[in-house]
């Protein structure tokens, strides 16, 4: 045999055993162990706070602890009714043991989010072989948006962490009717899901009942166990374990606010903000049909690649199908219950997320299509190396002084050696993509690596220190001179978290301190004239002024 084919198997055989040992790899615990290092742990210990919801959560934490009154958070001063009292209990238990810092009140996110990935596991492995399990998982722990949230100090790690908890029981609680397993088994169940009700209601109120209230009845309509569906609703000591988690709180904040609660949060925050636009948040039907492959990348075209399969699977009966039609029924109702809402987020998509990762799980073996599963994430990476090129082409369109002032940072912060990580990314997808013995769902893992890495050790850095780094200096700098701060037209809670006190918000006097923005400066001189104002700190889009001592300013 000549030494042409001896080199030819040694290759075979080198590229066989590679492919061997990275799929055992990505089948492993300890995929899942380096993918949640990457997506829930990198720098979430020195990423700034972001404004406004996570300085908004981390202050009102504060000064709960701060007040002493763990019943009512408020945020610089004035009552919150944004959200019920679970995330800040938790944020608070951190912060009570660790100190005020990111970490702490990101905590409760991340262990959240841990929790999530572990019930979710569990749930698949129930319901398939383990390597489908942890190949849910990956696909959760890895999609973009999940690692945002996982580690960002608000509510919706926990919310996304109860509404599986609810649903996944009661999924299990239909087998359990389905097998005859008996009314042990039965009622465990029906316990389990008023639990999670019951936490989920206390993190963010009546979505968390809503949600797997319309799933499950309209999955067990389907499946003709509407019997059972009554037989749930009316479970009496289900009701008991609901109202024991839920009551308590709202005995105590009534006692302590009356029932300025009741209105700010069950009719402005829920009612109003589903039929009204808050906060510039507004969208249209389409809206989360169009930042869904965002929220899944990298994988948002492996569900392309199997939407005619999910589609085709609708017509059977087998268990396998109920199955499917349970999960495919959680994603419909939150994708068509959040379309027309007048508020939309993107990470509002992610409660009915869950089920995608396990449906993109199951059907794996997507190599025919390899074209439709990588072209949206070779796109996204084209995008990304393009990133300073694009910035340095928007800097002669822009107008408005704040867009200015943070394209010319971001431009700054995207310089080497960022722009090379960007393009050796592309390079890397594009690699991943051609490599065709490579299965598909094992390229995109491998991507989904890549991209937390790039994302959460690279992008988000870079962006937040140009956002959110100067908003921390400043707040430090206040902290550390020890005076009153007021906020002018200036609306970044993270600058009273890490100043460790509120910043009311009005027309600063003679002495007086005031934190505002670059582009507000000539409204404020005016407001203070003729006074004047005198600049103590100045980085990026951020201004802390003294008042009354010159006329000179920027």
């Amino acid at each position: 045999m000549s030494s042409i084919t001896f080199s030819a198997l040694a290759g075979r055989f080198s590229a066989s055993a590679l492919l061997g040992g990275l799929s055992r790899c990505l089948t492993s615990p300890w995929a899942i162990i380096l993918a949640v290092a990457l997506a829930f742990l990198l720098n979430a210990h020195s990423l700034p706070l972001s404004d406004v919801d996570e300085g908004a959560f981390s202050e009102a934490t504060r000064e709960m602890l701060a007040r002493g009154n763990l019943v009512s958070p408020t945020l610089n001063g004035e009552a919150r009714h944004d959200k019920p009292i679970l995330i800040y209990w938790l944020q608070a238990a951190a912060v009570y043991v660790l100190g005020v810092d990111e970490f702490s009140f990101r905590l409760p996110s991340i262990l959240a989010a841990l929790a999530w990935v572990v019930v979710l596991y569990r749930f698949v492995a129930r319901q398939e072989e383990q390597s489908t399990a942890v190949v849910s998982v990956l696909a959760m722990v890895l999609s973009l948006q999940v690692g945002f949230v996982a580690k960002a100090a608000i509510a919706d790690a926990l919310l996304n962490l109860f509404i599986c908890l609810a649903l996944f029981a009661i999924y299990d609680l239909f087998l359990a009717g389905r097998k005859g397993l008996g009314t042990t088994a039965i009622r465990r169940q029906q316990c389990l899901i008023y639990l999670a009700l019951g936490l989920g209601f206390l993190t963010k109120g009546p979505v968390a009942v809503f949600l797997p209230l319309v799933i499950g009845s309209l999955f067990f309509i389907s499946a003709g166990a509407w019997r059972e569906a009554l037989r749930t609703a009316f479970f009496l000591p289900g009701w008991v374990i609901f109202l024991s988690i839920v009551l308590p709180w709202h005995v105590m904040v009534f006692l302590d606010q009356g029932d300025a609660f009741f209105r700010g949060f069950y009719l402005q925050h829920n009612l109003n903000r589903y039929a009204s636009t808050f906060e510039g948040h507004g969208g249209n039907p389409f809206y989360y049909l169009l930042v869904l492959p965002l929220v899944l990348m990298p994988f948002s075209g492996w569900l392309l690649a199997i939407a005619g399969r999910l589609l085709a699977g609708l017509k059977r009966a087998d268990e396998a199908a109920l199955f499917e039609r349970f999960l495919m029924c959680w994603f419909a109702v939150v994708l068509v219950f959040f379309s027309f809402s007048r508020t939309q987020l993107p990470h509002y998509l992610l409660y009915g997320c869950t089920p995608l990762f396990i449906l993109l799980a199951r059907h794996r073996q997507i190599d025919k299509q390899r074209l439709l599963a990588f072209l949206p994430v070779v796109l996204w990476g084209l995008l990304l190396a393009a990133l300073p090129w694009i910035f340095e082409r928007l800097a002669g369109h822009l107008t408005r002084p704040l867009e200015i002032i943070l394209l010319d940072g971001l431009t700054a912060a995207f310089a080497r050696p960022a722009s090379w990580l960007l393009a050796l990314f592309a390079l890397l997808v594009l690699a991943i993509s051609v490599w065709r013995r490579l299965p598909v769902w094992q390229g995109l893992v491998l991507i989904g690596l890549l991209q937390a890495g790039l994302v959460f050790g690279v992008i988000a850095p870079c962006v937040l220190s140009v956002t959110q780094g100067p908003v921390r200096d400043a707040g430090e700098l206040a902290r550390s001179m020890g005076e009153p701060v007021l906020a002018y037209k200036f609306n970044q809670p993270s600058f009273s978290v890490y100043r460790q006190a509120i910043t009311p918000a009005r027309v600063p006097g003679a002495g007086e301190l005031v934190i505002t923005r670059r582009d507000r400066l000539d409204s404020l001189a005016q407001e203070v004239a003729p006074l004047g104002v005198t600049e103590v700190y100045q980085r990026g889009f951020v201004s802390l002024l003294r008042v009354g001592e010159s006329i000179a300013h920027e």
